[in-house]
């Protein structure tokens, strides 16, 4: 019974690594070309390579290192090159400026 347990909450696990690499993979495809080299970062062929590998292996290869692998590369992606990206497209910031809260500008207590 333990046993089983553990099985479906490493099943749990490897269907999120699966979820985590295609959102990736997703999200690189969708970026455009240009946004890559102004960022500064590998080529957006190069991510969709990686992460579609991370897929496949999440997919249909059992070994839990090289799936490992693919999650490591789908961690880079989301937090070095997409917030990369979304800074060169003009995404993420709503306008104002970078003294301004939640309610409003902030002006120093004045």
């Amino acid at each position: 019974m333990l046993l089983e347990g553990f099985n479906s909450f490493l099943g749990l696990i490897y269907t999120a690594m699966l979820v985590l690499a295609v959102v990736a993979l997703v999200m690189a495809a969708v970026a455009r070309e240009d946004a890559y080299r102004a960022a500064d970062k590998q080529k957006k062929s190069f991510w969709l390579i990686v992460l579609g590998i991370a897929v496949v292996v999440n997919l249909w290869v059992p070994m839990l290192f090289v799936q490992l692998a693919g999650l490591v590369a789908s961690i880079v992606f989301f937090v070095d090159v997409r917030p990369a990206l979304k800074a060169v497209s003009g995404g993420g910031r709503r306008g104002g400026s970078s003294s301004d809260g939640p309610y409003g500008p902030y002006n120093g207590g004045r």
